[in-house]
């Protein structure tokens, strides 16, 4: 009984720690870069859609209560006026007629800046 309790301890096996390390590191980077394969890969899926092929698009919406909204819609040339609540949605008006041009257009929005502009601007201040 003495003799198993003074025997010497079984050989743990040596463990490499910098080649786990590296194993991390690189199943880290792998991800990282799988996210950034999907990203770009959405992006590149969402610019294949064409915005002037569709036919209907909402002109404006305006909340009218807790979880009821008005929408303005130009379906083919036509303006509805619809009302969406909780009771489903219901054609409010029909506009006779093209849709009115806006002849003052609003000025388009500048660009969101990306991800790389961001940060050489941010380079550019250090």
């Amino acid at each position: 009984m003495l003799a198993l309790i003074f025997a010497a301890p079984a050989a743990t096996p040596d463990i490499n720690v910098g080649g786990e390390l590296l194993r991390v590191l690189l199943s880290l980077a792998a991800v990282i870069a799988l996210i950034f394969v999907a990203g770009w890969m959405s992006r590149r899926l969402q610019a294949r859609s064409l915005p002037g092929g569709r036919r209907i698009r909402c002109v404006e919406s305006m909340a009218v209560g807790a979880r009821e909204r008005v929408l303005l819609i130009d379906a083919d040339g036509k303006r509805l006026l619809l009302g969406v609540g909780q009771g489903g949605l219901r054609t409010l008006h029909v506009y006779e007629g093209a849709a009115p041009v806006d002849a003052n257009p609003p000025a388009p929005q500048p660009a969101a800046p990306n991800f790389a502009q961001l940060l050489s601007r941010w380079k550019g201040k250090s």
